[in-house]
C-alpha cells in the first residue's frame, strides 16, 4: 500500500499510537467507564479525551527507543567497542552531542540495511537514540555522514520528539472527541424507533467510534506531517551549526545524488521514499510526507548565513 510507504518510522509511531489508543478505548469499554462521559457532557468529555489522548501519545514516546530497536533491528554500539567503523560513528555522535550541550550522551546504534537512512528517537534529551543504517555508512563519505548525524543530534537538542508527541496528543484528543460525538449522532439516527435492542445499538456505536477514530487520526496526520516538515528545516539549521553549513548541504546533496542515481532508482528508490529521506514535490501524498523534498531543504540552507 503506497500510503504506508511514506515514512516507516513515522508510520510506526502512528501505528503504535493508534494501538495504544485502541487498547485504552477497550479498557474503557470493558470497565464501563464511558458511561460517565456521555456526548451531552461536552466539557467533561473534552477534558477526558485530552487526558486520554495525551496518555496514548506519551506512552508511545516512552517506548519509542525500545520499539525502534525492535522494529529496525538496531544494535546499540558498546562504548568500549574495538570495531573501527563503530568507534568512528560513536565518536562523531558524542562530539556532536557535546557541541549541542545534551545533558547525557545518546545511545548510538547501527542496523543492517541497504536503506540509506538515519534517525533519532527517545522520550527525552537524556534518554535518546541515534541510529544509522549500514547502507548509509557504505554509500556516504565521512563528512557527509557527519552532516546527517548532526541533523539527528539537532532533533534531540531541539526536543523534537517531545514536541511532536504533544502535537500528536492534541490530535488524539480531537480524534477521540469528534469520533464519539459523531458516532453518537449517527447511531441515534440509525436506531429504529421500535428497536429495543440496546446491545445492538451499543455494538454499532462502538464500531462507529473505532472507524471515526481511524478517519480523524488519518486526517490529523496531515497536521503532524506539516509540523514534522517544519522541524526538519529547523534540524537542518541546527545541523549547520553543529557540523558546518557545507557539511550539512553536502550531506543533503549526497542523499539527493543517491536517490537520483539510475542504478539505484529501482533497488533503493522505494526504500528512500519509504523513509522519506528524499521527497518529491507535488501530489496528494506530499501532504503526508514527514520530510520536505531535498531540493527545498538545500535551498533553505543556502539562504542561511
Amino acid at each position: 500500500m503506497k500510503f504506508l510507504q511514506i515514512s516507516k518510522r513515522v508510520t510506526l509511531f502512528l501505528l503504535v499510537n493508534f494501538l495504544v489508543l485502541t487498547t485504552l478505548t477497550l479498557i474503557l469499554k470493558l470497565f464501563g467507564l464511558e458511561r460517565f462521559f456521555r456526548p451531552g457532557q461536552y466539557e467533561t468529555l473534552a477534558v477526558f479525551c485530552l487526558a486520554w489522548g495525551m496518555a496514548g501519545a506519551l506512552i508511545s514516546l516512552a517506548i519509542s527507543r525500545w520499539v525502534a530497536k525492535w522494529a529496525m533491528g538496531v544494535q546499540v554500539i558498546d562504548v568500549n567497542t574495538d570495531d573501527p567503523v563503530e568507534r568512528e560513528v560513536l565518536t562523531m555522535v558524542h562530539a556532536l552531542a557535546q557541541r549541542a550541550q545534551l545533558p547525557k550522551m545518546p545511545q548510538v546504534g547501527i542496523y543492517a540495511s541497504e536503506e540509506v537512512n538515519a534517525f533519532a528517537t527517545g522520550p527525552s534529551k537524556s534518554r535518546s537514540l541515534v541510529a544509522v543504517s549500514s547502507g548509509l555508512l557504505h554509500n556516504m563519505e565521512r563528512p557527509e555522514v557527519q552532516g546527517v548525524l548532526a541533523h539527528e543530534v539537532s532533533h534531540i537538542a531541539n526536543g523534537d520528539m517531545v514536541t511532536m508527541t504533544l502535537i500528536q496528543g492534541v490530535v488524539n484528543a480531537f480524534a477521540m472527541f469528534l469520533a464519539r460525538i459523531l458516532a453518537f449522532v449517527v447511531s441515534q439516527a440509525m436506531r429504529s424507533r421500535d428497536d429495543d435492542s440496546r446491545g445492538g445499538g451499543y455494538f454499532v456505536n462502538y464500531l462507529l467510534v473505532m472507524v471515526f477514530e481511524w478517519v480523524f487520526l488519518l486526517l490529523g496526520s496531515l497536521v503532524t506531517a506539516w509540523f514534522s516538515r517544519q522541524r526538519e528545516f529547523r534540524a537542518d539549521a541546527g545541523g549547520r551549526i553543529l557540523a558546518g553549513k557545507e557539511q550539512m548541504i553536502g550531506a543533503l546533496r549526497a542523499l539527493q545524488r543517491i536517490h537520483e542515481a539510475p542504478h539505484v532508482e529501482e533497488a533503493r528508490g522505494a526504500s528512500l521514499q519509504m523513509l522519506k529521506i528524499s521527497g518529491k514535490q507535488g501530489g496528494l501524498l506530499a501532504l503526508f510526507a514527514s520530510h520536505p523534498p531535498l531540493e527545498v531543504r538545500i535551498a533553505a540552507l543556502e539562504k542561511l548565513p
